[in-house]
């Protein structure tokens, strides 16, 4: 016994994946409690899913949140999202201090490697930074969004209601408590505004937004002073958030953008942009999109959020830095190259790993899920079924929650399949795999030899 907690202890890999599974597991038995249901209670396998979506910040659900739960699986639901997008270790740890014992050193080294990008801080000094950033956003936007929820009910379910939207938004959970998560308020431009701002930061990572504070104090530092990883997050954010508007707004037009205005229209398309980037919510129906849209969803779902933020994906600086390679590449640089600095060799090896396990799991995840919803039907007997499925892994994986409508028709090896996809892409492909692997120490390197590539 006493070996297996030290096995587990020596990497941080696996104490984070033991805090999940041991929080996704006390989620599950709390949302099977005949008080946590509205009617009849979810059973097992219905709650472990939502246990899972909810700590993974993901988002999908097999039944309505705001109809079959009450209000304590509800509140239960909204503490998981809560815990899951400040990480296990940030919360463990916290509480471990609040018991006056010092953090393990596996411990302060996930902290730091999340949150601090590299940089030296004290773990108090982490801790106090990611609550302070996560609850001023957390209750600024609810006290933003109660005025837009007020005319629709008591002051008591306006605040309910907006606390639990702006935590989700934030932790870019995307658990709503609406049926059609956000359709109703569709062309309501504040609450809109509110929700992507909220999904926005909470995508950026703690590290960026300590930054952008920085600058924005008197006598801080300039924008041009931030580091290579900040403007790497922020160009591509703002890149992809704007290149999805206007493809999803062209290529909806004639679609499901066709009744409202323009401006309402530029409006939606922006919110599903970027909610597209692990926040989970709609105000389109996702089945109803052309095939197109759906194909550019799955790319910014893929991509994700940035590194340290409550999302998940390959992350924008993986899509970024291997973009800058290839770039690179093209004009005849021997190294990437961007903003005036050179991305180092260790940096493009992760990224290059990153991609390569992400798709082994989006892949494999995806056959398997053919496997289990179709088991072997003909594609002339199953056309559609392909793309909607790829969708849900791969919002699985992105820890998004958008789907095309499959989520509550899955079966039993199916749910269980998108739980474990849901898992591997909350904590990310390389922590699982560095989770499960014995650490090596090469004694010596064979000769190097060319071979022809492309």
């Amino acid at each position: 016994m006493k070996e297996a907690v030290r096995f587990i202890l020596s990497s941080p890999a696996r104490l984070t994946i033991v805090g999940f599974s041991a929080l996704i597991l006390l989620g599950t038995g709390l949302l099977m409690l005949p008080w946590s249901a509205e009617h009849d209670t979810i059973g097992f396998v219905n709650a472990l899913f939502t246990a899972t979506s909810a700590v993974c910040v993901t988002g999908l659900t097999v039944v309505d949140t705001g109809s079959a739960f009450s209000y304590f699986g509800q509140a239960t639901i909204l503490g998981l999202i809560q815990v899951g997008g400040l990480g296990f270790m940030t919360v463990s740890t916290l509480l471990l201090m609040m018991a006056g014992r010092r953090p393990s050193l596996s411990g302060r080294k996930a902290l730091q490697d999340t949150f601090t990008h590299g940089r030296e801080h004290t773990v108090p000094f982490i801790l106090r930074e990611v609550m302070i950033f996560t609850f001023a956003f957390e209750g600024v936007g609810a006290a933003l969004m109660f005025p837009c929820f007020l005319p629709h009910g008591t002051a008591g379910n306006a605040l309910y209601v907006s606390v639990f939207h702006s935590i989700s938004a934030f932790c870019n959970a995307g658990f709503s408590l609406f049926p059609q998560s956000l359709s109703p308020y569709r062309e309501h431009w504040i609450l809109n505004w509110i929700v992507c701002l909220l999904v926005i930061c909470g995508g950026l990572g703690f590290p960026v937004l300590a930054e952008i504070r920085d600058c924005l104090v008197p006598g801080g530092r300039r924008l041009s002073r931030l580091s290579l990883h900040s403007k790497l997050v922020l160009s591509t954010t703002a890149f992809l958030l704007s290149a999805g508007a206007i493809l999803i707004f062209f290529m909806e037009s004639r679609n499901t953008l066709s009744s409202l205005s323009p401006p309402s229209g530029i409006l939606a398309a922006f919110f599903q942009s970027v909610s597209a980037r692990t926040a989970g919510f709609n105000t389109l129906p996702i089945g109803g999109m052309a095939n197109e849209t759906l194909f550019l969803l799955i790319l910014l779902m893929f991509i994700g959020a940035s590194p340290g933020s409550c999302g998940g994906g390959i992350k924008t600086t993986t899509f970024s830095t291997l973009f800058v390679l290839g770039i690179s590449r093209l004009r005849g640089h021997a190294f990437p190259v961007v903003f005036g600095r050179t991305i180092s060799g260790i940096s493009i090896s992760k990224a290059v790993s990153v991609l390569m396990m992400s798709m082994l799991v989006v892949f494999g995840g995806t056959l398997l899920l053919q496997v289990t919803e179709l088991g072997g039907v003909s594609h002339a007997l199953s056309r559609g079924k392909f793309l909607e499925l790829y969708f849900e892994v791969v919002s699985a994986f992105g820890t998004v929650g958008l789907s095309t409508g499959v989520t509550g028709t899955l079966t039993v090896p199916g749910k269980f399949l998108i739980a474990l996809v849901m898992f591997v892409g909350r904590l990310g492909p390389l922590v699982v795999a560095a989770a499960v692997s014995r650490r090596l120490v090469a004694r010596f390197r064979y000769a190097e030899e060319s071979i022809m590539i492309g």
